[in-house]
């Protein structure tokens, strides 16, 4: 098991205590900072982010190790000062990374689900990436590799750099007097989050604010500027899964209506937002007005409340049991089970993971996608179930009861149909993605 899984699976735990305790301040301060859909979006987010890095579904150009290997000018032991001048170093490609998302279309889709969520809280932290499957931005730390900074401090400082960037996603923390000047605090990336004009395109520093007043990118909160939270185009759903894809898939449309070749290759490689004019006359998107700015919002009952919070617990203990299934194929994580290796067998388990939260996220939505993602991840769950019962075990020879994974997803079918019948019955079955 790598050492990020390892992090990954001690951070979760952190994770959800920090947000159950920034969730009572906010009742003791009377501060409405949870919305439940959209918080159940955001850890199933962050989950299906977890469920990429894990199973290591990253396509590496060239390691860091690699650039270290070869790079190289000094030769230098990992000592105190070592770290900090690598943190230093990851925080200043962070900066970069995390402008040019902003700052191109083509890379805009890579960090549009962090923005989506027209709250901000703790649980909006866990909006990370599924649709950033190429390591673009490894050039960054060729400079870290020259002078010889350790592949193994990287791994260490790479992981708490990230999980280090949690706990500034709350609005009930004001500013922090000198601090402001020297790291990011909440109030400076609650500016970052917010859609005002004034705000957009402000603050991306990771850890050290410094770099956003070098270069020329800082913007302080206002007072009498409230942020609004969300992007432009409002995702208007609380599956990730389609959030993580749909500016992507906004750039294709555009790239195939336009009647201009070159506008079908510029365009990806335009201003974040640009569109050709013949795209934009015809095809009108309709963004965020501040003034009379209404949240997403969908019908939902108590009982879906309920079942959509059951679902979340569940596809939590199933992260953490494929977690553990890495460790208990990894001596033979290669090694055939009838005609699938254990590396395939985690890859279904993985597809079903993300169909399933997919599925009741849709489910959430009103919408009929749900029903079909449901069977489809019913199919892959029963699959799973009859050819590799390997995915039972749970701790060395003891293995959850064949039954409980077949009631449950029986029953898991049997509420979506009821939802979907029901919806439909009271017209707010929706069947747009």
């Amino acid at each position: 098991m790598s050492d990020y899984t390892i992090a990954v699976k001690y951070a979760m735990f952190f994770f959800m205590i920090t947000m159950f305790i920034e969730w009572l301040s906010s009742k003791f301060l009377k501060q409405k900072v949870y919305n439940l859909p959209d918080t159940i979006s955001s850890i199933s987010s962050g989950m299906t982010n977890n469920l990429k890095s894990i199973l290591k579904l990253t396509v590496v150009i060239i390691s860091y190790q690699w650039m270290y290997e070869h790079l190289a000018i000094f030769n230098i032991e990992a000592s105190w000062w070592v770290y900090i001048i690598a943190f230093i170093g990851i925080d200043f490609a962070n900066y970069w990374t995390h402008r040019w998302n902003h700052e191109f279309n083509i890379l805009w889709n890579r960090h549009i689900i962090h923005h989506s969520s027209e709250e901000y809280n703790l649980a909006c932290a866990l909006r990370q990436s599924i649709s950033s499957i190429i390591q673009i931005y490894f050039f960054l730390y060729i400079p870290l590799a020259v002078i010889g900074i350790p592949g193994k401090v990287m791994s260490i400082l790479l992981p708490l750099h990230l999980f280090a960037q949690f706990w500034y996603h709350t609005r009930l923390i004001n500013k922090m007097g000198f601090l402001e000047k020297i790291i990011v605090t909440p109030s400076h990336h609650r500016v970052h989050h917010a859609v005002n004009d004034i705000y957009i395109d402000k603050n991306y520093s990771a850890i050290f604010i410094f770099w956003d007043f070098i270069f020329g990118t800082f913007q302080a909160e206002l007072k009498n500027e409230p942020p609004v939270y969300g992007i432009k185009k409002p995702a208007n759903t609380w599956n990730p899964i389609i959030i993580n894809f749909m500016h992507l898939f906004q750039l294709f449309e555009d790239a195939f209506r336009t009647k201009k070749w070159k506008d079908k290759f510029r365009i990806w490689f335009m201003p974040t937002g640009w569109r050709p004019n013949d795209v934009e006359s015809k095809y009108l998107i309709i963004s965020s007005n501040l003034e009379n700015k209404k949240k997403y919002k969908t019908s939902t009952t108590t009982f879906l409340n309920l079942w959509s919070s059951l679902q979340l617990l569940i596809h939590l203990g199933m992260q953490f049991h494929i977690i553990y299934l890495i460790s208990y194929f990894d001596i033979s994580l290669y090694s055939t089970y009838g005609i699938f290796s254990a590396f395939e067998i985690l890859m279904l388990y993985g597809l079903f993971f993300v169909s399933s939260i997919a599925a009741f996220t849709s489910l959430m939505d009103n919408s009929f996608h749900s029903l079909i993602t449901e069977t489809l991840k019913n199919i892959i769950g029963f699959s799973l179930l009859i050819y590799f019962p390997e995915v039972l075990n749970i701790y060395r020879d003891i293995e959850i009861p064949f039954i409980l994974p077949v009631v449950y997803l029986i029953l898991s079918q049997s509420i979506t149909v009821y939802f979907i019948i029901k919806f439909s019955k009271d017209k707010k079955l929706s069947f747009s993605l």
